[in-house]
């Protein structure tokens, strides 16, 4: 929704969660941070004292909305590569600078209130879980984790160490999911019956071979750090800062990258939880016109996952979300005239009594077809959050400083954890697919992954009708690297 299409009511709407925040934090103590103490609690009237692990590109500019809050002072900054840090330590010069953080949180963790994380994809679990050990609030890049255990051991942790957390999918304090949420509840589509995410992504390499011929580590990388729990292979040219997102050892592929966007909306303002079952088919790869490629390391260059989740009350039945990737895209809806774009990234709701849209970050809600929307006069009924998406970052300053338990948040580990999990569940079944066996015979492989349902134990964390793919459930660390659990 743009800023000179909202109405009066949902500007009351604002100046209510103003007013409500206000009254809150008005109804604290306000007494020195030393006087307080205790994990996991702040005075209102201090700043809260940041620290950033992995500081460049989408860390740095997590740390500068941040800053621009007001309420923060960013204190120290880590990052494994000199290179990549150097905007924000220029932005932030009085910051006090390491490469390792566990040096960092041994040595300042009395100076530390929050610790904002903005490294890559595998390393996210254990950066966390050691903040929070300490009593530190943390807020962590999208996905929460790497694979499903540390998803639910963080999920567990937020809650036991008494911290305020927040996921970085920023999408989940605007104001297009919860216009999606308000179009829900006054029945303007009726009950959902299906949903659709799609995303171009990935645009990186995926459906490759890990390269032959290593690279000279630069001089400013500590190559070793930046592994961390990762199984220790050499340098490759282009690795960082962008391309580790295609293989399995450190990323999550492009469901990882974009689900947290575009799964979200549905996930939130439906009330799922994780899903039943998985299935799925990915695109291939030809090392010649005769032979597909095997890349077990590496994410396929595209994907289609069905992911079947209980029925709720929001529901027809039993709901299936399609995720889609690498430019496969669904059917376009009949109610779109044929010039009117049906976007390369969205989600699309079906359900019946009619469909509704929007893109990445719940951004651009609109009904089917678009002719509804200049006559829509729902109610605002769902709060939102100061300042929209930019506010996602000022929300879990604002209660890391009023304490745990003081604010509510758009994406807590409490959310973020389930919807984490739900991803990762899919990429089991990507995953799975390249499990191969040796056929009985001798004579080439079979692969039994490709042409089943993955059924999901969400008790035990285990798919129950084929084991070879639990082993991606779970990552063994590193010899050296923990979890802490």
């Amino acid at each position: 929704m743009t800023e000179e299409n909202k109405d009066s009511a949902a500007n009351s709407s604002r100046r209510n969660f103003i007013k409500t925040t206000a009254l809150a934090a008005a109804g604290f103590m306000i007494v020195p941070r030393h006087v307080l103490g205790g994990k996991g609690f702040l005075a209102p009237s201090d700043r809260l004292m940041v620290a950033g692990v992995g500081v460049g590109g989408k860390g740095e500019s997590d740390l500068e909305r941040i800053y621009s809050g007001g309420k923060s002072e960013i204190a120290f900054l880590c990052d494994v590569d000199d290179r990549r840090a150097a905007g924000s330590v220029k932005r932030f010069p009085k910051a006090k600078y390491y490469k390792d953080y566990r040096q960092m949180l041994d040595k300042e963790a009395k100076n530390i209130d929050g610790v904002v994380i903005s490294t890559p994809d595998h390393t996210h679990a254990m950066i966390a879980m050691a903040a929070m050990q300490l009593g530190k609030h943390v807020y962590v890049q999208k996905p929460l984790t790497h694979d499903i255990f540390e998803a639910r051991k963080l999920t567990e942790a937020a809650n036991r160490y008494k911290v305020v957390t927040q996921m970085g999918n920023q999408g989940a304090s605007g104001d297009g999911v919860r216009k999606l949420q308000d179009w829900l509840d006054a029945g303007r589509i009726g009950k959902v019956e299906t949903v659709y995410c799609w995303t171009d992504r990935p645009v990186w390499p995926q459906g490759i071979s890990w390269p032959t011929t290593g690279a000279a580590v630069p001089a400013e990388l500590d190559w070793d750090l930046w592994l961390g729990c990762a199984p220790f292979k050499p340098y490759i040219d282009k690795m960082v800062p962008f391309n580790w997102r295609g293989w399995w050892d450190y990323g999550t592929g492009a469901l990882g990258d974009m689900g947290c966007h575009l799964v979200e909306p549905p996930f939130r303002i439906l009330g799922l939880d994780t899903p039943i079952d998985v299935q799925c088919s990915v695109g291939s790869v030809y090392v010649d016109e005769f032979k597909r490629g095997y890349f077990p390391e590496s994410c396929p260059p595209s994907s289609h996952v069905i992911m079947t989740f209980e029925k709720t009350k929001k529901t027809k039945g039993n709901l299936e979300i399609h995720w889609m990737d690498g430019g496969i895209k669904p059917e376009r809806p009949e109610e779109l005239e044929a010039n009117e774009a049906f976007g390369s990234n969205g989600v699309l709701f079906i359900g019946t009594k009619g469909k509704m849209m929007c893109d990445t970050y719940g951004a651009n809600p609109r009904l089917l077809p678009l002719s509804r929307n200049a006559e829509d006069q729902t109610k605002v009924k769902t709060p939102l959050v100061e300042g929209g998406v930019d506010g996602h970052y000022r929300q879990w300053a604002e209660a890391a400083i009023a304490g745990y338990g003081k604010i509510n948040l758009s994406s807590p580990f409490e959310t973020a954890g389930p919807l984490t999990e739900t991803l990762l569940i899919a990429n089991l079944a990507i995953r799975g697919t390249d499990v191969r066996r040796t056929k009985a015979d001798g004579n080439g492989f079979d692969y039994p992954g490709r042409d089943i349902k993955l059924l999901w134990d969400k008790q035990n964390l285990r798919v129950t009708n084929f084991d070879e793919v639990n082993q991606f459930v779970k990552r063994e660390y590193r010899q050296g690297w923990s979890l802490g659990v």
